[in-house]
């Protein structure tokens, strides 16, 4: 019986020594907790949650939360959410009693090819990794190789869905995107570049080749041939290389730069953006002077 006593009291003294040490870890934790606590800037969650949230890394910090808090810190990195768009600017501005300044055009993708499969001469039937980064180590995969290689590394880094693969070609669903740059540092042919679409729909020369135009020509069907036809209308292109481009500070589509894409021998100035029309079949001759 005694001993049944005792127990009952060791029991006792033991919760009560369990019940004081977990009382006193509380105490401990909760101590920590308030001199540990890191203080969180309203701003800053208020911005985060005016951004689209999906970590693309467009504007040059490693997420929405990094660009919440340096955008914050530092407002003249207001507008570099891509995705967003102007809505997401105009937001975070008021959130921080900034004024936003319009008129600048939105950066969006254009790809400079336009050889589909029937248009591009093979050497062979690439059977290695089903990538653009694997395809393009390999020499003579292509005879162009300065083209698309349609194994849709660019699709895979569009996280809107707004790329794909067209008949071999990358082709941009201008509906879709947001600029957000991921296509473009995806293409290991550097062949997307992102310009300022001033207009719904832009006027690009869709070729990267800077073979001479007998190769060229060898190669595919609706490639830059250096002709300098289009620079002769208009000088809204100029010569890189054998290659034309279309400068962009100049940009006014005119009288003159509707020949040069009339007169062009292949076809390879086009437009591209949400209403673009149809480009010239390969093959069709261009207008008679």
């Amino acid at each position: 019986m005694i001993i049944a006593e005792i127990n009952v009291i060791e029991l006792g003294l033991a919760g009560l020594t369990m019940l004081g040490l977990g009382t006193a870890f509380a105490i401990v934790l909760l101590v920590a907790s308030i001199k540990l606590k890191v203080e969180v800037d309203e701003k800053v969650e208020r911005v985060h949650e005016a951004l689209p949230n999906i970590d693309c890394g467009a504007c040059g910090f490693a997420g929405c939360s990094s660009y919440a808090k340096a955008v914050v810190a530092d407002p003249e990195l207001l507008g570099a959410c891509a995705p967003g768009g102007a809505d997401t600017s105009e937001a975070i501005a008021a959130i921080l009693n900034l004024q936003v300044s319009s008129g600048s055009a939105p950066m969006r993708p254009v790809v400079h090819c336009r050889g589909n499969s029937s248009d591009k001469t093979m050497y062979a039937n690439y059977a290695g990794i089903p990538t653009c980064t694997a395809a393009n180590a390999v020499p003579n995969v292509q005879a162009c190789k300065f083209g698309c290689l349609s194994f849709g590394d660019c699709v895979s880094a569009c996280k809107f869905d707004a790329l794909h693969i067209v008949d071999g070609l990358a082709t941009v669903d201008y509906e879709k995107c947001t600029g957000c740059t991921a296509c473009a540092k995806a293409c290991p042919r550097d062949l997307i570049e992102m310009v300022p679409f001033g207009q719904e729909n832009m006027m690009i020369v869709a070729c990267s080749s800077q073979e001479n135009g007998k190769n060229t020509r060898s190669m595919c069907k609706v490639g830059c041939i250096a002709c300098k036809m289009c620079t002769k209308q208009s000088d809204l292109f100029a010569m890189n290389g054998n290659n034309a481009r279309t400068d962009y500070e100049k940009y006014a589509p005119s009288e003159q730069t509707e020949t040069a894409i009339n007169k062009c021998p292949t076809g390879v100035i086009v437009y591209r953006g949400k209403t673009a029309p149809a480009p010239r079949p390969a093959g069709q001759k261009a207008a008679a002077s």
